[in-house]
């Protein structure tokens, strides 16, 4: 696919991609094939916001597209499309599957690939949006303040709070900020 690619910045994400799309391939296998599973890891990626959230305001408005159904080269937005797609119904799939894993190891790789979904599918989102290829809508901050009257915050000081959190505490655990070191 990346011969067809003719944006550059649309090839460089997937040049970036690509590699950790491999080893996650090659993971499943050696999960399959070996009993003490696989040597490799995924690497927890960080999420960098590579458009401002001005630039996405100023990006080009959506054009209409027609799908073609019959295609022999797909162009960028096409590919970006695709590409977006598989990314969310792979992150889907590995959640889903961390969920009920029995194996800590497969469980572990799961959460992780999900990770990695979401950074990548961050990733193709920005490009598409700057592109003009994934409207972009700021809500009007009278719906929000309208959702959000509509809601309480929980004081979290409770002590019956206080004690269940105190009870359940994770020593092996960590923080989200964490995932991103």
């Amino acid at each position: 696919m990346l011969q067809h690619v003719q944006d550059p910045a649309f090839k460089k994400i997937l040049e970036k991609h690509f590699p950790l799309h491999i080893r996650d391939y090659n993971m499943k296998v050696e999960f399959l094939n070996k009993a003490e599973g696989a040597k490799k890891e995924l690497p927890l990626l960080n999420e960098n916001q590579e458009i401002s959230n001005m630039a996405l305001q100023m990006a080009p408005p959506a054009v209409p597209v027609q799908p073609r159904t019959m295609v022999e080269d797909m162009n960028d937005r096409e590919m970006a499309t695709a590409y977006l797609l598989t990314l969310k119904r792979a992150g889907r799939e590995y959640a889903w599957a961390a969920m009920e894993m029995a194996n800590p190891e497969i469980r572990s790789f799961c959460q992780t690939a999900f990770m990695m979904s979401c950074a990548h599918a961050y990733d193709m989102w920005q490009y598409m949006a700057s592109k003009g290829y994934y409207p972009v809508d700021q809500a009007e901050s009278v719906d929000t303040a309208k959702i959000g009257a509509m809601y309480q915050v929980v004081p979290e000081n409770q002590p019956q709070i206080q004690q269940y959190m105190a009870q359940s505490q994770n020593p092996n655990a960590g923080d989200s900020g964490q995932l991103y070191q």
